[in-house]
């Protein structure tokens, strides 16, 4: 592990050179970018990685840009060391765990990545500017790393949509390749903030995925009676906050409503007591 940007160049290109001498003529480098505190969903994103290519770098940052003010900055979990361990037992040998003042050493940074009106709406309504921070903080990434592919869960889908829209518009030469969702036995989908969640909280919280399953069950009745059904299933649970439930096109991350056919992602956003939780499942809508 190292928290050294020149150090991880040094280390990514030491491997390239190893994977030239051990016969690979184009060694792909996969980066995941995580914040820590990892978790199944995480290695999961590991465990493609390495089916994408021949050296993994996993990056490990609490990126103060796409926090703001009233939100969880200084309580994150933060669980390095065992983070570290985690990734070494599953074969990954290049991690780079940056410091704030490594990545930002003039402190706030005057240039940024913006998302546009793609980027303000969802998550990026609630928690205005997260985008453009984590935008940034991607681009920095990229351009430390210079990964031929970097690898996202699906559970954030508008960071994901954003991240493609970003390499896409500025000609980035990375492959951003989505891992579907990653659920608990009971359905509830993984994120380092579910530690938050007492025993009752966490029983709330199953409500996402109960509205994500009964959105499902309506989607060959049309967009309406999707939302409906999952709006019905919301309403039933008090103790949890809705932010949004949204149907959206996944080319364009705009609201679809009736009549719609076609794939749709369903957004679902809510506090359960103070922990924020998000949710999607992809429906072809008929």
């Amino acid at each position: 592990m190292t928290d050294s940007i020149i150090t991880i160049r040094a280390q990514i290109a030491d491997a390239r050179r190893a994977a030239v001498q051990g016969g690979i003529d184009f060694p792909r480098v996969v980066l995941v970018p995580t914040m820590g505190a990892l978790h199944d969903g995480h290695l999961t994103l590991v465990d493609e990685a390495k089916k994408l290519g021949d050296i993994v770098v996993v990056s490990i940052f609490v990126n103060p840009l796409q926090f703001g003010p009233n939100e969880d900055l200084s309580t994150y979990p933060r669980t390095l060391d065992a983070d570290v361990a985690q990734l070494a037992d599953r074969g990954v040998s290049l991690v780079f765990a940056p410091t704030p003042a490594e990545m930002y050493p003039d402190g706030d940074v005057s240039t940024r990545v913006v998302a546009g009106d793609a980027g303000s709406t969802f998550e990026g309504r609630t928690r205005p500017g997260h985008f453009d921070g984590m935008l940034t903080v991607v681009s920095k990434l990229f351009h430390i790393v210079s990964p031929d592919v970097a690898v996202f869960g699906e559970k954030d889908r508008q960071q994901l949509f954003l991240v493609k829209r970003m390499v896409r518009d500025l000609n980035v030469p990375v492959e951003v390749h989505g891992v579907p969702i990653v659920r608990a036995e009971d359905g509830l989908a993984l994120s380092s903030r579910n530690a938050f969640l007492s025993d009752a909280e966490r029983r709330s919280a199953l409500t996402l995925s109960r509205a994500l399953e009964a959105a499902a069950s309506a989607q060959d009745n049309g967009i309406d009676a999707v939302l409906s059904a999952a709006q019905s299933v919301l309403d039933a649970e008090p103790t949890i906050d809705l932010d949004y439930l949204a149907a959206v096109d996944p080319a364009t991350f705009t609201p679809v409503t009736s009549p719609y056919a076609g794939s749709s992602v369903v957004l679902v956003a809510a506090r359960v007591g103070a922990t924020r939780l998000i949710d999607n499942r992809t429906l072809a809508v008929s």
